[in-house]
């Protein structure tokens, strides 16, 4: 559904351009070229690359950079970053209140309900949303996302039972995964791909910052005023990104109307995308918990949602004249490796967010509010970290090396996260996740500039939707093993639990699917050897947890050192969504062949 309005492609300079790294806004328009931009193709050229409107006639670098003020793109961030904060904290903020919320709404349960149902939305809204996008405008799209975010938000902090919570929470993951992505795109169709570097590396810093602020937000609302702020927060912050985005987004549009956006959309392709993700994720939330792995429930939604996978390649391929992902960006050996790094980045990186006050609540004994503190390290190294990685693009046009470090550097964080126990220091804690922060930080833009420059124009918004849509697949993936590997573990710890004279009735509160929801049992107990015996049992579950994330972190690496080489041009591309355009692409292509 993206048509571009090719620019004169001139050669990308081997040197590092000039630019200022300041974070200020207004500094950072005025070091930029005269050029405002959107992604480039970087490989090859296309043949047609003079610079033309669609009637034909020129378009100067003039007349592109008066069309938006350098106060217009500062509001059009101002939103844009609002959007992700918010989408950003509700993945993390209800990590620490979790256990008041279980206790409260009496739902033991709820523990992986609440923070999955919002990761496994996330994940199977973000190509929708894209797909929305391109036909019928980044404006409206993004104002129904947040509209649809405020709703829900609305919905969760009024909630009086856990069905009703966790229904909320898997409408506001659906908006989440929009506000993500479209956020992405629409820098995208802004600055030019050396350029948007930059500006994706301040997104890091605003995802790490409110991924990080989440936690010790989540404690303080729920030991101080109501879990329920957790979400009350999100509305103001709505209502603010909303007004921006109606008074300075402007990203261009041909109107296309209802009907003629509905037939175009990828039907099959939606359905069984949908099909596939959903009967997946949950099959492996189901698994061991709410039902056995061998039962006949969670066998047929694995297997179900398998051959659903299949349907959906099949419509893709054969059947979708606008598919939601197109299949030629995986036939790109360099994406694939891309690909994979955005995978276990995923799956590695966020249990440093959720799993790890767990550890400082069951093993550490510190409360909500102190546990969310102990992780300000880790959002400074990554928020850093990622800004510095944007400003390193953007200054040298390199990325390759980023990932490796990144991930080299992630790996080990998550090895060394197997030694936490009771008697770990606070330095030394400190220290492992300054480590992790700055792993984690490196590895959230490089992976998609490596796939973008490797991505042909009229497929920016599928290539980003892809990529968002693997990150959040697998931060819903993580969050649900990583929770049965705890469970499972726990559940071979009651022997010992009993052997140290615990009560059966406590044994059975530890055990399981009800052990996260009864972190603050062990304070209660009155004998020290049996409260040694908790935490220890505790540190055993995460610590099995750990080596887990470590295997996949590693297959990181490994995946990094197939990343080929881009350069990232600075030229300038204007794109215009909307279904016409998307005829006029496919007619062009036709006549090619």
């Amino acid at each position: 559904m993206v048509t571009n309005i090719p620019s004169q492609n001139h050669p990308v300079p081997s040197e590092p351009s000039v630019g200022t790294a300041s974070l200020a806004t207004d500094h950072i328009m005025s070091s930029l070229d005269s050029k405002p931009a959107i992604f480039t193709p970087v490989v090859p050229p296309p043949t047609n690359s003079s610079d033309s409107k669609l009637d034909g006639t020129h378009i100067s670098p003039a007349e592109q950079t008066e069309s938006r003020s350098n106060l217009r793109l500062t509001f059009i961030l101002a939103a844009l970053f609002l959007s992700l904060f918010v989408a950003a904290l509700d993945a993390t903020i209800v990590a620490t209140a979790i256990p008041v919320i279980t206790h409260e709404l009496n739902s033991a349960t709820g523990y992986t309900w609440i923070g999955a149902a919002y990761l496994i939305a996330n994940a199977v809204g973000a190509p929708i949303w894209g797909k929305l996008s391109d036909i019928w405008g980044r404006k409206v799209i993004m104002l129904s996302a947040v509209t649809v975010f405020f709703a829900s938000s609305t919905i969760c902090a009024t909630a009086t039972t856990i069905r009703t919570l966790i229904a909320g929470r898997a409408l506001q993951g659906a908006a989440g995964g929009g506000l993500i992505l479209l956020v992405h795109v629409v820098i995208s169709d802004v600055f030019s791909m050396r350029r948007r570097s930059l500006f994706m590396g301040i997104t890091e810093a605003v995802w790490a910052a409110a991924g990080g602020l989440g936690p010790p937000l989540g404690g303080i609302f729920a030991s101080l005023v109501s879990w329920r702020w957790c979400f009350y927060i999100n509305l103001p912050i709505c209502g603010v990104a909303f007004v921006l985005l109606v008074l300075f987004l402007d990203v261009k549009h041909e109107k296309t109307s209802f009907g003629t956006g509905m037939k175009a959309m990828d039907w099959w392709g939606l359905f069984s995308f949908l099909a596939f993700s959903l009967m997946i994720l949950l099959g492996l939330d189901f698994g061991g918990v709410v039902f056995a792995w061998d039962s006949a429930k969670v066998i047929c939604l694995i297997v179900i949602g398998a051959v659903m996978l299949g349907v959906f390649v099949y419509s893709e391929a054969r059947l979708a004249r606008y598919p939601l992902i197109p299949l030629n960006l995986f036939r790109d050996k360099s994406n694939l490796a891309a690909l994979g790094v955005t995978a276990f980045h995923g799956l590695a990186f966020i249990p440093g967010e959720y799993y790890v006050p767990l550890y400082l609540q069951a093993v550490k004994g510190k409360s909500p509010v102190g546990s969310g503190v102990l992780l300000v390290p880790l959002v400074v190294a990554t928020a850093s970290v990622g800004v510095l990685s944007g400003v390193v693009i953007h200054r040298t046009g390199r990325f390759r090396e980023l990932i490796w470090v990144g991930t080299a550097l992630l790996c080990l964080a998550d090895g060394m996260f197997i030694r936490l126990s009771p008697e770990t220091s606070l330095g030394e804690f400190i220290g492992l996740t300054i480590l992790f922060g700055c792993g984690a930080g490196m590895l959230f833009e490089p992976p998609l500039i490596a796939v973008q420059s490797r991505s042909k124009q009229e497929d920016v918004t599928t290539a980003t939707s892809t990529v968002a849509f693997i990150r959040s697949m697998a931060v819903a993936v993580s969050v649900v093993i990583g929770g049965v590997v705890f469970q499972n573990s726990m559940d071979s710890e009651s022997d010992t639990l009993s052997r140290a004279g615990l009560p059966a009735n406590v044994v059975e509160a530890l055990s399981g699917k009800e052990a996260a929801a009864n972190v603050a049992l062990a304070k209660q107990l009155t004998d020290p050897l049996q409260q040694e015996a908790v935490k220890q049992a505790f540190a055993f579950g995460l610590r099995n947890m750990w080596i887990l994330y470590t295997v996949l972190a590693g297959m990181g690496v490994l995946s990094g050192f197939f990343v080929g080489r881009a350069k990232l041009s600075s030229d300038h591309v204007e794109t215009v969504t909307g279904i016409k355009q998307e005829k006029s692409k496919i007619s062009e292509n036709i006549e090619m062949a």
